[in-house]
């Protein structure tokens, strides 16, 4: 199982960045909020989604990230250089913490959830979740948490695209005051 920290450390085409992470316990948001302002990459990191090459890591892109506390998701937002919203990445995971230098982490389970602005969403790396299961690298339970996590998350939070996208809205603006 992976373990990721909200700078993205292991994100090594980013040659340099600025990072705010803020603790925001209001009616709205009851977690860490991180924004990442991609300065310079060494190379663009283009994905492909539904056929669609997309630019996700490029100078000038911001990735919002959202870690609730007592949740078991974690919330990328990648928005380009205007500060549009290209998709959300939405990690399920199995615990979360933070470092002795203040950043906080999770343990990532494998499966993801790709969001689309028109809300068209695309389960991810599942084939990797029923292979660590097999493989014993996560329990019955921590599968089952991931399986529960993105049903939750498709009935709930991402229901709804624009809510969702008002609640990230809400978010960016946290993280920039």
């Amino acid at each position: 199982m992976k373990r990721s920290r909200l700078s993205y450390d292991e994100w090594k085409c980013i040659l340099s960045k600025k990072q705010t992470i803020k603790l925001i316990r209001n009616e709205t948001v009851n977690g860490y909020i991180s924004l990442i302002d991609i300065k310079e990459v060494s190379i663009p990191q283009v994905w492909k989604f539904n056929g669609q090459d997309i630019v996700v890591c490029y100078r000038g892109y911001k990735w919002l990230s959202i870690l609730l506390s007592n949740e078991y998701y974690c919330i990328t937002t990648m928005l380009n250089d205007k500060d549009e919203i290209l998709l959300w990445y939405v990690d399920m995971i199995w615990k979360q913490g933070v470092d002795n230098d203040d950043v906080p982490y999770f343990y990532d389970l494998y499966l993801d959830l790709v969001v689309y602005p028109n809300g068209e969403i695309i389960e991810d790396d599942m084939d990797e979740l029923i292979d660590a299961l097999h493989k014993g690298e996560i329990t019955l339970e921590q599968y089952n948490l991931a399986i529960n996590t993105c049903e939750n998350l498709k009935a709930g939070l991402l229901a709804d695209i624009e809510l969702f996208k008002k609640y990230t809205n809400i978010c960016f603006d946290l993280i920039r005051k």
